[in-house]
């Protein structure tokens, strides 16, 4: 017996879009940047979509489904056929170029899933902020015990990679270490900052509080590099060296260089607060320098 149903010989662009899975307002798109034809109108003036309209329709859809972009289908249909409607097989590499921007594309995207989910699965396993930063800084603090990183720790640490990425926010959680497991230390650099951001606008820069200051923070940096020596840890910021230059790739490129960073990131710090980092910094370097003197000097 033959069927009942009679296929229509043509449809509407609604019934076109319904049987592709996809919305007349996707078929007028295709139509305006000339992926898919625009068909004849019937006496209505509405488009009238045939068998090889269809076809085309659905091999869209297709290769939309495989993550493949509209430009990249017209490249993909202009080089499979000639002028003549022949198959142009000395076109291939045309469309290989296209299949191999989007496996790479989608090997990229998948590198992406994986970083999330770790740092999904981290974040589980720590219960903290802790977990959102990197796996190299997250492994260095993991060990200490709940509560002994307060949240200016973690900021501070979040700054660090953002300027000077994961493996100088490893290097810097030395110093997190030493402070949350040295009381002393703690209360001392609490006491330091609370004296910095006392060098408010009111403060001149000359005022000899300032060099005092500084010269107070680069003793007690110099106490935290001696605790950070007395501890070992100094081993582990080399095994970490090690194993992440090991591990390089060459493309861990990060969106800007630290000096554009720096300039980026705002810090409301007094002209007075200024000097007095900046002080504290070039004396510390001294101290390293006299502490650590270049051979054949």
């Amino acid at each position: 017996m033959y069927p009942s149903l009679t296929p229509p010989r043509q449809v509407k662009i609604g019934d076109a879009a319904a049987f592709a899975g996809t919305t007349p307002r996707a078929i007028r798109h295709y139509h305006a940047i000339g992926l898919l034809p625009e068909p004849e109108r019937g006496g209505d003036g509405r488009r009238r979509y045939g068998y090889d309209d269809m076809i085309r329709l659905l091999w869209i859809r297709r290769m939309a489904d495989a993550g493949i972009s509209l430009d990249d289908m017209r490249a993909a249909f202009g080089e499979a056929r000639d002028e003549s409607g022949d198959e142009a097989s000395d076109q291939a590499p045309g469309i290989e170029s296209v299949l191999g921007r989007l496996e790479a594309s989608l090997a990229a995207q998948e590198a992406a899933v994986r970083r999330r989910r770790a740092a999904v699965q981290r974040l589980r396993a720590v219960g903290s902020p802790l977990g959102l930063l990197s796996e190299l800084v997250t492994d260095r603090l993991s060990p200490l015990p709940p509560g002994a990183l307060r949240p200016s720790d973690l900021d501070a640490l979040l700054v660090t990679e953002r300027i000077c990425g994961p493996l100088g926010a490893a290097i810097q959680a030395s110093a997190f270490i030493v402070l949350a497991t040295h009381p002393d230390l703690r209360a001392e650099d609490d006491r330091l900052e609370a004296a910095e951001a006392a060098l408010d606008d009111g403060v001149a820069p000359d005022d000899p509080r300032v060099e005092a200051l500084a010269v107070q923070r680069c003793a007690h940096q110099m106490a935290l590099d001696q605790a950070i020596e007395a501890a070992g840890l100094e081993a582990a910021e080399a095994k970490i060296l090690e194993t992440y230059d090991a591990g390089l790739t060459g493309e861990e490129g990060r969106e800007m260089s630290a000096a554009t960073a720096l300039t980026k990131m705002p810090y409301d710090f007094s002209p007075a607060r200024m000097r007095c980092l900046e002080l504290a910094g070039r004396l510390f370097g001294e101290a390293l320098a006299d502490a650590h003197p270049a051979d054949g000097s």
